[in-house]
């Protein structure tokens, strides 16, 4: 048994198993002129001749691989597409061309490739089928801001949302009310084509109206919410003033509000999720068992701040070890989820990294010494948070570091600095692009 050889195995086959290509392959399926789509719980069945064109959309760093097997898929159905991803993510096709733009924070790429998108979508009529396809990051990657807001205005809020602690709900409420496309916009602006959205989820339980700020779903948020989230985290010094004074104006009803469940222009428009985090750690969990651990699913809806997330595992570690859990060593314990960091320092990480990095310095205070617990964070996208490392390892050689590194870790953590911490340790783990995104996976190991 290699724990650590272990842990990449247990985390390579999650992220397969939600590779975007291939569960469009396994999901899509055309029958002569028919197009048959199942999701996780939604079957449909569409007769392409009563179209005159099918048009193929994209938004997120799983787009262009989605676009590649739809492109396979249609053949020569397919009248032309358009799809934008994160830099690095993309490729060459043939019908369907391919933008990169900015992630996590938006670029004028971004801005551009909204503006072709929404023209392709808005150009549609009755007689169109659109075949969206949205992954993680869409918000970033989708950027066309409302009027009186600057792309470095929704840069600036951006930034300030990444830092101050808001959750992806909260962050999302904001970007819909400062957006043309966000918050069911797209939707709005594709009706009446015929607008199928498959999506590959990266948001705990889900929500359309979430993934990629929910640019195809009613949207239950308001300005009035957007303002209490403002005061909430004290931004109100930190926004631009377009941005706060565009969410004053909607809050006084100057400003339409983002369209809601009922509005027409969603009847023509249905939303298919192919895969989620669930199905990752599912499939995390099958290659742990078939490797010898008692696997167990502890959660695929872990949120909350990524310090307290990891300071847990260190406390269940322990518990486990000592035999008081009643799982049987060697045990795995997988999670599946989507942390936040509050920043408060000046270093460079993400949250799986500082999920990793708190949790090295609560089992060194709780049980220093232990040689036999392993752990890994990691992003399912390959990314964490502005690196280029997917997130980082605890081993026991790095607990037996830790009796002389303790104090540089606790600055570590307090200045945010975790991924300099582990590149100096040598545990970055580091997959390069996956070309995927299902929120992150953390793995415990205990033999």
């Amino acid at each position: 048994m290699n724990p650590v050889k272990d842990l990449e195995n247990i985390y390579r086959d999650a992220v397969r198993e939600v590779d975007p290509a291939g569960l469009i392959q396994s999901r899509v399926k055309k029958d002569g002129r028919t197009l048959l789509i199942h999701g996780q719980d939604t079957k449909i069945s569409e007769d392409l001749s009563c179209y005159k064109q099918v048009i193929v959309l994209g938004i997120g760093k799983a787009s262009a691989r989605m676009a590649s097997a739809m492109e396979s898929i249609l053949e020569g159905e397919l009248s032309k597409g358009f799809v934008i991803t994160k830099y690095g993510h993309g490729r060459k096709l043939r019908k369907i061309q391919v933008m990169e733009a900015g992630h996590p924070v938006p670029d004028e790429n971004s801005l551009e490739g909204a503006r072709i998108l929404s023209q392709m979508a808005g150009a549609a009529d009755v007689h169109t089928l659109i075949i969206n396809l949205i992954s993680g990051g869409g918000s970033s990657l989708l950027s066309l801001p409302a009027d009186g807001i600057s792309l470095e205005d929704k840069r600036q809020t951006t930034r300030v949302l990444l830092a101050s602690g808001a959750d992806i709900d909260e962050m999302n409420c904001i970007r819909k009310h400062i957006s043309k496309v966000k918050g069911g916009g797209l939707a709005k602006i594709a009706s009446p084509a015929r607008l199928i959205n498959l999506i590959l989820s990266d948001v705990i339980g889900d929500r359309i109206d979430t993934i990629a700020s929910g640019i195809t779903a009613p949207d239950h948020t308001t300005f009035q919410d957007a303002l209490s989230i403002v005061r909430k985290y004290a931004l109100e010094d930190k926004l631009p003033q377009a941005v706060r004074d565009h969410l004053v104006q909607g809050a006084q009803g100057n400003i339409p509000e983002t369209p809601k469940a009922g509005n027409p222009v969603f009847s023509n428009t249905v939303n298919i999720i192919l895969g989620n985090n669930t199905l990752a750690v599912s499939a995390a969990r099958k290659t742990a068992e078939r490797l010898g651990y008692d696997a167990r699913i502890l959660s695929t809806t872990l949120a909350g701040e990524a310090s307290e997330a990891g300071s847990y595992f260190a406390q269940l570690a322990k518990v486990i070890d000592s035999g008081k859990s009643g799982i049987a060593k060697p045990a795995a314990i997988i999670a599946g989820g989507e942390t936040t960091v509050t920043i408060r320092g000046k270093g460079k990480g993400g949250r799986n990294q500082e999920l990793a990095l708190a949790y090295a310095i609560e089992l060194h205070r709780i049980y220093p010494g232990s040689s036999n617990i392993f752990f890994l964070s990691a992003g399912t996208d390959g990314s964490d948070g502005p690196t280029d490392a997917a997130g980082a390892f605890v081993t026991p050689a790095l607990m037996e570091k830790m009796k002389a590194i303790s104090a540089q870790a606790a600055a570590c953590l307090t200045e945010n600095d975790s991924y300099h911490f582990f590149r100096d340790t040598g545990d970055l783990f580091k997959t390069g692009p996956t070309y995927t995104n299902v929120c992150d996976i953390q793995i415990l190991v205990v033999i």
